[in-house]
């Protein structure tokens, strides 16, 4: 019975690990030049960064170890490996400038695992203070791989370092983002959910890169749109 114990505390910290082992291939596929696997490795690494906390929730098996763990492991996938990603398909045409977007979206995206490690218990937990790091990721490799798809992009390089730093920025910043972790699921909401997804899948099926940026980018602006909205209620209201 021990044993089993111990295999369950393992069981999402394996998941965390599979993380950070992915992110580290994304960054040689990035090295090679293989920018396509760099991309597909970040998405897996996304995939196992959500099981780890729902199977430790799941099995009751959440410890110290494993938030820190946690921590380190998405600094090197979605930190380390869209950055080296974006630094070898755009970036270093830029030279110093182009590593130093480079970098300053690692070190903001560690700043933002910090501040989250210490002001989880304070916060709600339906929503993340500032741009989760695996979201600004996610948005950066996509946006990534986009310029290096689409032939007209290329005239416009310069607008994804900007929007790089951009990202950086939202991740320190105290713009508030919905986090999905508590979806209200009762039976008035099932059928509409579903159908929403069934939606969400066919446009992925159909147009999977566009799909993906559309999604992302768009939960990027709602953060913003929903600052600036409460931002002008509140001069509104004081008149």
């Amino acid at each position: 019975m021990q044993n089993d114990y111990k295999l369950i505390y393992i069981l999402p910290n394996l998941f965390t690990a599979a993380s950070a082992f992915l992110g580290m291939i994304s960054i040689i596929s990035s090295f090679n030049g293989n920018f396509k696997a760099a991309l597909f490795y970040i998405v897996l690494s996304l995939l196992c960064d959500g099981l780890d906390g729902r199977v430790a929730r799941l099995t009751n098996t959440t410890s110290k170890f494993g938030v820190e763990f946690d921590s380190l492991a998405d600094l090197v996938a979605f930190g380390v490996a869209p950055a080296i990603l974006f630094y070898f398909s755009i970036g270093h045409n830029y030279g110093k400038f182009g590593s130093l977007i480079a970098g300053i979206f690692v070190v903001f995206g560690a700043i933002r695992l910090a501040r989250f490690n210490v002001t989880t218990s304070i916060n709600e937990p339906s929503i993340f203070i500032g741009l989760p790091i695996p979201t600004a990721a996610v948005v950066s490799a996509m946006w990534t791989y986009a310029y290096i798809s689409y032939d007209f992009l290329r005239d416009y390089s310069f607008l994804f370092l900007f929007l790089n730093f951009f990202l950086s920025l939202l991740m320190v910043s105290n713009i508030r983002y919905p986090s999905f972790k508590k979806i209200n699921l009762d039976r008035a909401n099932v059928l509409k959910v579903l159908i929403l997804l069934l939606l969400i899948f066919s446009f992925l099926y159909l147009y999977t890169l566009e799909s993906i940026l559309i999604l992302v980018s768009s939960y990027v602006l709602y953060g913003i749109f929903r600052a600036v909205w409460a931002i002008f209620s509140k001069k509104i209201n004081k008149k």
